[in-house]
């Protein structure tokens, strides 16, 4: 099977048809907070940045794509490389299942192994890392899983309508030194 696919899950490049979907999960407020996020995005800011997918991740220092459901072909999410840093040969991970309907099916999981690859064996880089909020024990289980070793805790680190969240970051070092 080729890589950044599985049985289940494709991970492909942003198209233009894309817009409305990620419209949607952009101005979402609920998942704002994980994305540090506090102002909604217009559709010319959005399109904008499908058309600059095209230029090199180096150049950008980032790269989404789509998790797509195999069997149906939806899109059930996003998967992001962010801050991308070749000198050091490091990036920022993030991952988004959207719809409850489509969380605890293994999407997450499939996309995460198959981004894993994808940075470590094309782009070459030495270390991925993510920050997950203390509260989303689900996507902390999931780096975990993946081999991601907690290494810091940010206290109080987001403000919520609840109070202050403290905020794990989790480094992944390549076994396998390219």
């Amino acid at each position: 099977m080729n890589m950044l696919q599985t049985e289940n899950i494709r991970l492909r490049a942003l198209e233009p048809e894309d817009i409305d979907i990620l419209y949607k999960w952009e101005n979402d407020t609920r998942i704002w907070k994980i994305s540090n996020t506090i102002a909604p995005f217009s559709k010319y800011i959005l399109r904008k940045f499908i058309e600059d997918q095209k230029y090199d991740i180096y150049e950008t220092k980032q790269l989404r794509m789509i998790i797509e459901s195999r069997s149906d072909k939806r899109a059930v999410g996003a998967i992001d490389l962010f801050d991308i840093d070749p000198t050091n040969r490091r990036a920022g991970i993030g991952i988004l299942v959207y719809e409850d309907r489509d969380q605890g099916q293994g999407y997450a999981s499939a996309a995460l192994t198959e981004m894993i690859k994808y940075a470590f064996q094309i782009l070459g880089l030495n270390q991925l890392y993510c920050n997950v909020l203390s509260n989303n024990l689900r996507s902390l289980n999931l780096f975990k899983s993946k081999g991601f070793t907690v290494v810091g805790l940010k206290m109080e680190w987001v403000r919520s309508t609840d109070g202050w969240l403290d905020e794990y970051m989790l480094q992944l070092i390549n076994p396998v030194k390219i």
